[in-house]
């Protein structure tokens, strides 16, 4: 569950975890015998997350927090505790013309994806780097390499959650805490963009096909896990290749 002996249960927090990747990676990080802190906006989303855990025999728990309000991030770490893998997956993306997008949209979007992944970090890597041991895993978007009209805001979104992953390697990964980053491609989330927008982005991967939440999942769960002792600082393509063509 993580790269060395605990004194105590391995935990996990997942933001997002109430839908989609984060979901999906809430429920993996579970079977594979963490205590998952699934946290969400939505309570009723988020018990029906913690009973699916629960009904396969794992450990979770919900905590609801609005991680674009400041002083309800800072409650969410208070109410976390201490933890050994935190996944920063809670965030959104508004598609369309440059021009269209408002200011109130613009910095919503960069508050929920950048600055909420930013100040969890800092509220929990100190007590990783104390302990010596923890796993740093952030969700950023093929979107961060390519250039997809319409989604200049949400690409330079991710763009900086990448940035942040490399130099948050050089901070904390001397005192052996693991920092790493994974990058979907098109997934079937049930997003406002639509199926149709999915399986047209899908269509233009090597794989020709959009992903399975679960199939990024098994990547969040890997780079958690011990058999990752050795990766730190990796961008972690899942996009069945898209940006390799």
């Amino acid at each position: 569950m993580s790269d060395q002996r605990l004194d105590h249960p391995a935990k996990a927090l997942v933001t997002g975890a109430t839908s989609g990747i984060g979901r999906a990676v809430a429920v993996q990080l579970a079977r594979d015998g963490f205590e998952v802190i699934v946290h969400g906006r939505d309570t009723a989303r988020g018990a029906q997350t913690v009973e699916a855990i629960e009904l396969t025999g794992g450990r979770a728990r919900f905590v609801a927090a609005d991680v674009g309000d400041p002083a309800d991030l800072q409650r969410l770490a208070e109410e976390t505790g201490d933890i050994d893998v935190l996944v920063n997956n809670a965030g959104y993306s508004v598609w369309g013309p440059t021009a269209d997008l408002d200011v109130d949209t613009f910095d919503a979007m960069f508050a929920a994806n950048v600055r909420a992944p930013f100040f969890l970090v800092g509220a929990f890597a100190p007590g990783m780097v104390a302990r010596g041991n923890g796993s740093i895993i952030n969700i950023s978007s093929m979107a961060s390499q390519i250039g997809l009209a319409g989604g200049a805001a949400y690409a330079a979104t991710k763009g900086a959650i990448e940035s942040m992953t490399r130099a948050w390697t050089a901070e904390f990964s001397p005192s052996g805490v693991r920092v790493n980053a994974v990058a979907p491609g098109p997934v079937y989330t049930g997003t406002a963009s639509g199926t149709e927008f999915i399986e047209a982005l899908g269509a233009t991967t090597p794989l020709n096909r959009a992903a399975n939440p679960e199939e990024i999942a098994e990547v969040v769960g890997f780079l958690a896990s011990p058999r990752a002792s050795y990766v730190t600082g990796a961008i972690v393509t899942a996009d069945g290749g898209r940006t390799a063509i």
